[in-house]
């Protein structure tokens, strides 16, 4: 029988604040003060990290501690392979966002010969290249990573020659550029990017599903419309930050809050169908940031019950 296993990937490098790697603990924290032991009951997994190389000199201002976040994706697939050969299904407890290019590529590493799909519930594109980045935190540019894209049309930086050929390896983790194709790639609640993402997501005809158009439709027609743009994909992952819902009615207690997001029970409700008409392989929740919770640990427990009721969704349909 199929069983759920947990990840906890608590890699901060990509980010430009330090926080989201106690998410998890955040989450056990709510946990415990709802008597709930939901992450005791699944085997977890724990990515070794150096989070401790944010504190270090950086030689890649256009791809910050790129070399070390190179090796956490090559363990959260090493951890996804295992999980796969004993029939189960990975939840993912990211810390940055930056993590889910690891998990992608490491799905395409386990099915090589699949189309895989993605659902990217988010306020951010987070399609940025060292060519591009304003910032160069990686937890801008996951989506880029796994769609091998450079996006040399927008470019406004110059790397470094030892950050292009970082770059070049992290897109090409495990022999396999690109993981993903622009058409099989949706967006949900998106809505804070910059010009150089604008121009990418245009050109490629990336499907953005606003806060209001979801609102104006419904949640269940634009899932459809969702399923219908992911037809020909072979398995579906679905990545949840936290900072697609509205920090004035949950916290703003993640590292990058935007106004008018989501409800939690618009983003419970789309999880569900989502979970309920795709072949959904993987789920994963980033960045939740108790540092930056005003409302104590209000953010994690949101997003705890948005995980009891996603779990539950999937035990229900792996169980059949």
């Amino acid at each position: 029988m199929t069983k759920i296993e947990i990840i906890n990937n608590p890699s901060e490098l990509g980010a430009g604040t330090r926080g989201s790697s106690l998410g998890y603990d955040a989450l056990k924290v709510a946990g415990w003060n709802k008597e709930n032991d939901l992450l005791n009951r699944y085997d977890t997994h724990k990515v070794e990290v150096n989070n401790g190389a944010l504190y270090e000199a950086d030689p890649n201002p256009h791809a910050h501690r790129i070399a070390g976040i190179t090796d956490v994706f090559r363990q959260t697939g090493e951890f996804l392979k295992a999980i796969q050969e004993r029939g189960n299904f990975p939840v993912i407890i990211g810390a940055d966002h930056s993590v889910a290019a690891g998990t992608i590529s490491g799905l395409k590493m386990i099915h090589p010969d699949k189309r895989i799909g993605v659902i990217w519930i988010d306020a951010h594109a987070d399609l940025h290249t060292p060519y591009t980045t304003p910032s160069g935190n990686v937890h801008g540019m996951p989506l880029a990573i796994v769609l091998g894209e450079d996006n040399l049309e927008e470019r406004k930086n110059d790397p470094k020659e030892a950050t292009i050929n970082e770059w070049s390896e992290i897109k090409n983790m495990w022999g396999i550029s690109p993981k993903l194709g622009h058409e099989d790639l949706v967006f949900f609640g998106v809505r804070d990017t910059e010009s150089e993402e604008d121009a990418l997501i245009a050109r490629k005809g990336i499907r953005n599903f606003t806060v209001d158009e979801v609102r104006s439709r419904s949640i269940s027609e634009a899932v459809n419309e969702a399923c219908e743009r992911l037809s020909n994909c072979d398995l579906v992952y679905i990545s949840f930050d936290v900072d697609s819902m509205d920090p004035e009615i949950v916290s703003h207690g993640t590292g990058t809050p935007v106004d008018n997001g989501f409800t939690p029970q618009e983003s419970a409700m789309l999880i569900k169908l989502l979970i309920e008409r795709l072949p959904v392989a993987c789920f994963e929740m980033v960045e939740i940031n108790p540092t930056l919770d005003e409302k104590k640990n209000k953010m994690a427990e949101v997003s705890f019950e948005i995980l009891e009721q996603t779990i539950e969704f999937i035990q229900q349909k792996i169980s059949g």
